[in-house]
Order: structure tokens, then C-alpha cells, then sequence
């Protein structure tokens, strides 16, 4: 008796705009702290010359992010769907590149059944797989076993840096980013019947 390789054991999720709502308005906060369009705003800070510059910048975005966690909701049928995979006792984690303290507010006015929560404060930010590597470890399963649930694109390449397979969540429209994911979720009810496909057979005689 063996196991497929494709099962699924455990779910990470990304919690901005996968489990939550978020109004965060990114092109505003890039103006007031100087950061390019294209650029990644936190990257932009970390390059900043001097340790006064960073700590200007960052405490702009916290501002912003203190003020959009105070805001936020569940996202349509996210309850449902946490309340059937942790009746199927599949572990799950949330890996996100908010700051502790806004996430922390987020998720004590939309409570879930997930106990570990990275964010920015306790690992590099994605899509550096740090984070999302060390919930494996915890878990003690292999990086294959597991699935990581987002919205954008950081979100499928911190997957696939840590070997695992990425799920984009796209309600509306479809990103020209979604063919590197190897599941599109459109809406959350889908994702338990994704989950529960691979357990079904992975058992194999």
C-alpha cells in the first residue's frame, strides 16, 4: 500500500483579499512614500538609504493597514469552507505580507479555527518561501503535500518556491498571471471538493 503523490495533507492561505476583504489602496501609499508603480512597495522600502527612511516609510503603510484591518469581512463562503476542511481534520495556516498587528485585528473580528498565522513580522515577505517552508516543517509533511491558497501572483510564486502547489483564488476577473497556478478557484465552495479529490484516492493498492 503506497501513497499518491498528488494528495493534499494541508492548506496555507494568503489572507488579504483570499480570506478577508482589503481596501488597501496601493498606488496612494507608493505616492506618499516615493515607491514607483512597478515596483514592490516593500522592497522599495527595504532599499531605502538610511534606517530613518525606512522607519518613516513603513510606519505610512502600518497607518494604512491599522486602518483597512479595521474594516474588514470575510470573504463569501470562506467560513464554509474552513468548517468542512478542518472536519476533515486538514491542517491550516496563513502566510500573509501584512504586519502582525493588522492581521492580528483582522482575524479577532472574523474569527477561523487557523492558529498559526506568519506574517511579514516573523518571516521574510513572499514571495520568499521562508515562511511558508517553516509551516511544512511544523507540520512535519513534505512541501508536495501541501497547497497555498492566494490572490496574486506572489502569492503562486512563493508557492512554487517552496515546491508547493499554488491555487489562485480570482472571483472576477482572470489575471494574465493565473496559468502559473496550477488551480483557479473562482469561488470558495470549490476549494473543499479540490482538497477532497486527492484524498480520495490517495490511498492505492
Amino acid at each position: 500500500m503506497t501513497i499518491h503523490d498528488n494528495n493534499i495533507r494541508g492548506v496555507i492561505f494568503d489572507l488579504d483579499g483570499t480570506l478577508v476583504s482589503s481596501e488597501l489602496d496601493f498606488s496612494l501609499i507608493k505616492a506618499q512614500v516615493g515607491c514607483p508603480l512597478d515596483n514592490d512597495l516593500l522592497a522599495y522600502i527595504a532599499s531605502l538609504p538610511s534606517p530613518y527612511m525606512r522607519e518613516e516609510a513603513m510606519n505610512i503603510v502600518h497607518q494604512h493597514e491599522l486602518i483597512d484591518a479595521q474594516h474588514a469581512h470575510l470573504l463569501p463562503g470562506v467560513a464554509e469552507a474552513i468548517t468542512r476542511l478542518k472536519e476533515n481534520n486538514i491542517p491550516m495556516a496563513i502566510v500573509t505580507r501584512n504586519y502582525d498587528r493588522a492581521a492580528a485585528i483582522k482575524l479577532k473580528n472574523n474569527p477561523l479555527p487557523i492558529e498559526t498565522v506568519l506574517t511579514r513580522s516573523d518571516a521574510p515577505a513572499k514571495p520568499d518561501p521562508s515562511a511558508l517552508n517553516a509551516i511544512a516543517t511544523l507540520w512535519e509533511l513534505d512541501q508536495s503535500e501541501l497547497l497555498y491558497v492566494g490572490d496574486y501572483l506572489f502569492d503562486i510564486q512563493a508557492a512554487h518556491n517552496a515546491n508547493m502547489r499554488a491555487c489562485l483564488y480570482a472571483p472576477d476577473e482572470i489575471p494574465e498571471y493565473a496559468n502559473q497556478a496550477d488551480y483557479v478557484m473562482h469561488h470558495f465552495s470549490e476549494l473543499p471538493t479540490l482538497v477532497d479529490s486527492f484524498q480520495e484516492n490517495k490511498v492505492l493498492c
